[in-house]
């Protein structure tokens, strides 16, 4: 257990608000069994390597890349480090964003709209490897579970809400331009958008991409 024996348990905050970041930093450094350090996301896959902390918590928000963060880095094996443990601050209203937590391993799911108190007991718990999920998230997850798009359709969506064009899209993907078309079709029949401008804005409202 890594907070075993009265161990400081070595916490990671990122959040790309400065204020909100500091404030929650030093709410959480009153606890006497946290070591806390906090930086915005992008420089945070560094910040971790650095710091080596046991517990990264942090924001779903991301503020440059569509609200994708990038969760793997974080927990980038190097030889000889044991990865951090995942806990995100996440809301039910993006349950996108809470899919793809999951998928990036995370063991910490926290309201952000609940008590400060929750968080460090779930910081606590994910130290210890245990699984903490705030029950309030639950329709979140029923959401995600739902989500219509494949892992294709996705990056397909996703290089589109960057800009990219239906040739550079399958230049990218290694497809054909019929093929990025039907992509998209599909893409706008499954999300009951009108057009892909209106697909991209109501996927990014979900945290699909």
């Amino acid at each position: 257990m890594r907070s075993g024996g009265g161990a400081v348990i070595r916490v990671l905050v990122v959040h790309d608000a400065c204020l909100v970041r500091s404030v929650l930093a030093e709410w959480l450094r009153r606890a006497p069994d946290l070591g806390v350090y906090d930086t915005p996301w992008r420089s945070a896959p560094a910040r971790a390597r650095s710091v080596r902390p046991d517990v990264c918590a942090v924001d779903l928000e991301y503020s440059d890349a569509y609200g994708l963060p990038p969760l793997g880095e974080l927990r980038a094996r190097e030889v000889g480090r044991t990865p951090p443990h995942l806990l995100v601050l996440a809301s039910a209203k993006r349950p996108g964003l809470l899919r793809r937590a999951l998928e990036a391993g995370a063991l910490g799911y926290v309201d952000k709209e609940g008590s400060p108190d929750n968080l460090v007991r779930a910081i606590r718990r994910v130290a210890q490897g245990e699984r903490f999920v705030d029950e309030s998230l639950g329709f979140g997850f029923l959401k995600a579970a739902e989500m219509p798009l494949t892992r294709r359709e996705l990056s397909v969506l996703s290089l589109a809400a960057e800009g990219a064009s239906v040739a550079e899209i399958a230049g990218s993907l290694h497809l054909s331009h019929g093929t990025v078309r039907n992509y998209m079709a599909a893409i706008t029949r499954k999300t009951g958008a009108r057009n892909r401008i209106d697909a991209i804005r109501i996927s990014q409202g979900e945290g699909w991409v």
